[in-house]
């Protein structure tokens, strides 16, 4: 039984069995993996141990940054402490699967650990699409978006997004609990209370529709709106520009790896949510045999999606010429810093100006 499935899908430790017991016929065989014990656990520390160094980095870098704080800098800030918070939970999930889906951790943290990642999810996704929002009003309406891009703004975008983040997030918190069984106790999704046997399929296959959504699919059409915008706007700016052309293949190749990121890491998770709640709401039928690979292919398309967590990081922050030069400042690596400013442009300027430091590298836009 795969724990992460009803932990990000909502859905009770039975979900896979039950949906599809439309077809009798059908005899499937739902036995995990047998490496999938020793596999599952090890990538989780991975992206605990990358994660937590990574997050905790970069708001390192936003807090103790002396220079004035962009907008942007504080969602980098805002989404890595999303990403922290959930970090900090894998190694929970780590031991419950090589225990073998036993949960010794009691019910308050199977609860806690879950809303958790739930909010994770919704902040992470949000935090990037107002990032996205904020990067698209710097490029494309440079002139004319200084009002809606004030701090003042910033925070109650950021307000909005956590409590909004939370509030979607709380199925997860009321739903969740323990459960005893075949000498194991699990941590899953419980809809005894919330519906009937004959409602429960609507609730579970409802629901993940909708953390598919909200979490994912319209976030990302925004996103992708915003950076094809953006893409648009520096082509034109540097269309007939020789010299400015590495910097538009540097922003272009950025703006690139933003969106594939996310979707790379997100799609295939997303992807079996769906399937799987169309099957819980009796909209598509499927053979067993593709049944049963959705279920051994769900905790790495989890782990995936995980990995977008250690990925952040550097996606967000590290690309920003800027923001990468306070990170160094923050951990007071100057000779890095340094090397990664570029090469003196001219050694007779130096000699001639020895007191003089070099300027510290522009920042990208994006």
């Amino acid at each position: 039984m795969d724990p992460f499935k009803s932990q990000l899908e909502e859905e009770n430790d039975l979900e896979l069995m039950n949906s599809s017991d439309y077809n009798d016929e059908f005899l499937c065989d739902y036995t995990d993996w047998e490496h999938s014990s020793s596999v599952v656990p090890v990538l989780y520390m991975l992206v605990f141990v990358f994660g937590l160094s990574g997050n905790g980095v970069v708001i390192c870098t936003v807090c103790r940054s002396r220079t004035k704080r962009r907008s942007a800098d504080t969602y980098i800030g805002n989404l890595a402490l999303a990403d922290l918070a959930f970090v900090l939970t894998l190694p929970l999930w780590a031991v419950y699967a090589a225990l073998g889906y036993h949960w010794p951790f009691g019910w308050f943290l199977c609860k806690l650990s879950s809303y958790l990642v739930m909010i994770n999810m919704y902040a992470s996704v949000f935090c990037l699409t107002c990032l996205s929002f904020d990067r698209y009003l710097a490029i494309v309406h440079s002139l004319s978006s200084n009002k809606l891009r004030s701090r003042r703004t910033t925070l109650l975008s950021l307000a909005l997004i956590w409590s909004l983040a939370g509030v979607l997030a709380l199925p997860a918190l009321i739903l969740r609990g323990t459960r005893e069984g075949d000498n194991l106790t699990s941590c899953a999704m419980d809809y005894t209370w919330l519906a009937s046997e004959s409602t429960e399929h609507f609730w579970v296959g409802g629901l993940s529709l909708f953390a598919s959504t909200m979490g994912f699919l319209l976030p990302f059409l925004l996103m992708s709106t915003f950076y094809c915008a953006i893409a648009n706007t520096v082509t034109r700016h540097f269309h007939n520009v020789k010299k400015e052309e590495q910097k538009k293949k540097r922003l272009l190749k950025i703006i690139s790896a933003l969106v594939l990121v996310f979707a790379i890491c997100w799609l295939p998770f997303h992807i079996i949510k769906t399937i799987d709640a169309l099957i819980w709401l009796q909209l598509i039928h499927i053979p067993c045999s593709f049944d049963e690979f959705l279920h051994l292919a769900h905790p790495y398309a989890t782990c995936v999606a995980y990995i977008n967590s250690c990925l952040n990081p550097f996606l967000y922050a590290f690309f920003d010429q800027r923001f990468r030069a306070q990170c160094l400042c923050a951990l007071r690596c100057s000779r890095l810093k340094k090397a990664l400013q570029g090469p003196i442009t001219s050694i007779s300027s130096s000699m001639s100006n020895p007191s003089k430091s070099e300027a510290p590298s522009s920042a990208t836009k994006v």
